[in-house]
């Protein structure tokens, strides 16, 4: 089993990207299950939402401790979510930004990560550019196909249109798409 936490703020899209993440592996025959965890915290509280992906049916329904991935959506949750907890030496990490890890304060943690397990990517500049709001969470979806290599590109942007159709729909797949040669191309 696959395990993804997403981690972020109310009104970024972190429980959206948790269901197209879902989507995309039922698309290519997988089972999966995605779910936030939050209470009644207002637009702008840290929200963190699950997501599971396993070739058999996924029983477990409790939060996510020890993830396999971690997507940061708010990099400004570095230092005061303990975002990076539980994960494995050998996970994965995207985090939406454009900064440096040794300008995040994270340089020394991720250095110990295998190559290519740690990326960045300025996901809100990239919807801003393709569907003018800084909604990430699309575009992140792209970066995550390219990091964890999950997902192929294709069930992403399936996914995408499927929660949103139409011209909007065509603006974050596009935001995907960038994020995921962003991500396939940059070094750690």
């Amino acid at each position: 089993m696959f395990q993804i936490r997403i981690h972020g703020r109310g009104g970024q899209g972190v429980v959206s990207a948790a269901e197209m993440l879902s989507i995309a592996a039922f698309l290519e025959g997988k089972n999966a299950q995605a779910f936030p965890s939050f209470g009644s915290e207002r637009m702008g509280a840290p929200v963190v939402s699950f997501c599971r992906i396993d070739d058999k049916e996924i029983r477990i329904r409790e939060p996510i401790q020890n993830p396999d991935a971690v997507i940061i959506q708010d990099p400004t949750l570095l230092h005061s979510v303990d975002v990076f907890g539980g994960l494995a030496g050998d996970g994965y990490i995207l985090i939406n930004s454009m900064r440096s890890f040794d300008e995040l304060g994270i340089e020394q943690f991720v250095s110990s990560f295998p190559e290519g397990h740690v990326k960045d990517v300025g996901a809100t500049e990239l919807a801003v550019k393709h569907v003018k709001r800084p909604l990430p969470n699309a575009a992140l979806l792209g970066g995550f196909a390219a990091v964890s290599g999950q997902l192929s590109m294709a069930s992403v942007e399936s996914a995408i249109m499927s929660k949103f159709p139409g011209a909007v729909g065509k603006a974050n797949v596009a935001a995907a798409r960038e994020a995921f040669e962003m991500a396939s191309a940059s070094e750690q």
